[in-house]
């Protein structure tokens, strides 16, 4: 057993005791959240936000376009910007239930720790792109991980040790594979950067009619340039992902019973029944009325997942 297998299994005892129950789980530490499942788990259309996802048992796969990305104890998954994936637990059992450490990203802690770095921008690395890329763990990496969430244990010393472990935990990031990424989102004159100001601006006005003239004069590219760019990084085009961020958030809506089938269509943007519910039923592989029950039946794991996720306005899970 290697030593980041020996420390992982060691974090992975600790977060057992502390959350016995399957779920996903917001501890007192701000932006860290632990899941934990007992079972494999069905593929999911979710919506990853950024964050740093570490596995300490288990193993899940991601799916972007025709990407498809596995992260475990030996790799941890990294997201740059807020994108529609399909999400699934491969590995997990009654004895070795999956568990994973996730931690948002502030993208303010980190342009402050990029200016007291005052290092040279990282070397550009293959397929670096995309939103979603793994890399492997590092010890360092698990350490600081560990020595975040001990510290919901000690309630009084988060103000003051919580950030200051966070930013260590951006430090190995920016000092790792990841580091280019994290660089240009943070810098604002690179095309990812372009790219995340659309994904934010549909993030705020997925309800609206889609307008591309409204997306070119966002990020001051040309349609092609544009286009090409957004579809490198989210597999998709924008229209795509205003579909996919319109239909995540009326499933909220239907779970959370605040609308019915035809008024979390409208809620969210679709003036026509007919269409959301051919649209709902292609991305989540069934009418909206069945998917609702389903999901309140507790009859798939991720069910629990969706529901535990779903105090957001826009589904996520790790």
């Amino acid at each position: 057993m290697t030593n980041i297998a020996q420390q992982a299994q060691a974090l992975a005892v600790k977060i057992q005791q502390r959350f016995p129950a399957d779920g996903v789980f917001q501890t007192a530490v701000p932006r860290l959240s632990v899941t934990r499942f007992s079972a494999p788990t069905a593929a999911i259309p979710v919506v990853y936000q950024p964050a740093v996802c570490l596995v300490v048992q288990g193993a899940k796969k991601v799916i972007l376009g025709e990407r498809i990305f596995e992260y475990n104890i030996a790799r941890y998954l990294a997201v740059s910007v807020d994108v529609p994936v399909t999400g699934q637990i491969t590995e997990a059992s009654d004895e070795a239930p999956y568990l994973c450490l996730k931690l948002d990203l502030d993208l303010n802690l980190l342009s402050e720790l990029m200016l007291k770095m005052n290092s040279p921008r990282p070397a550009r690395p293959a397929g670096s792109e995309t939103a979603i890329a793994v890399s492997l763990v590092t010890a360092e990496l698990l350490q600081a991980f560990e020595r975040l969430l001990l510290l919901t244990e000690a309630a009084e010393s988060i103000p003051v040790l919580g950030p200051l472990t966070e930013q260590e935990i951006l430090y190995w990031l920016l000092q790792g594979e990841q580091g280019w990424v994290l660089h240009q989102l943070i810098s604002g004159d690179n095309r990812l950067a372009q790219v995340n100001k659309a994904i934010q601006y549909l993030k705020y006005h997925y309800r609206e009619p889609f307008s591309k003239s409204t997306l070119l004069e966002l990020t001051c590219m040309s349609a092609t340039s544009f286009f090409q760019h957004f579809k490198d990084v989210t597999a998709m085009t924008p229209l795509q992902y205003q579909k996919q961020l319109r239909l995540q958030e009326a499933r909220r809506l239907l779970l959370t019973n605040e609308f019915d089938v035809s008024g979390a269509g409208y809620q969210v943007g679709y003036e026509s029944p007919s269409q959301f519910t051919r649209e709902y039923s292609r991305l989540f592989g069934l009418p909206p009325s069945k998917d609702l029950q389903l999901l309140k039946g507790d009859t798939d794991h991720h069910a629990l997942d969706f529901k535990r996720s779903s105090n957001s306005r826009i589904s996520r899970a790790v």
